[in-house]
């Protein structure tokens, strides 16, 4: 049970499968605050802060590949925690904002 909880809050998969989903039109969801999203993201990415995850479920729905990422993993890890207990089970944690980065080449 704590295994599982520790693995679901940092990067699923390995950094080959993390940067074809990330490059293959996924829904990049930036977790992290508004301010922190304003100081710069990644391309096409949206903001839906973690603590609001609850109110924009309707927003991942229907959505094929949703990758979450934060600051360093953390959020982005309970986020996806959060979308799998609703029924959201294409979610991927990519960690923090530098390792999108570089998996998209910016």
């Amino acid at each position: 049970m704590i295994f599982n909880l520790f693995k679901n809050l940092f990067v699923s998969g390995s950094n080959n499968e993390l940067a074809e989903i990330v490059k293959n039109g996924s829904f990049l969801v930036d977790v992290r605050t508004p301010g922190e999203f304003s100081s710069g993201s990644v391309k096409n990415a949206v903001n839906i802060p973690l603590n609001t995850i609850n109110q924009n479920l309707k927003k991942f729905a229907g959505k094929e590949n949703i990758v979450v990422f934060c600051q360093s993993g953390g959020r982005s890890g309970l986020a996806k925690r959060i979308l799998e207990q609703n029924g959201i089970t294409s979610v991927t944690n990519a960690g923090g904002l530098q390792n999108v980065r570089q998996l998209l080449g910016q």
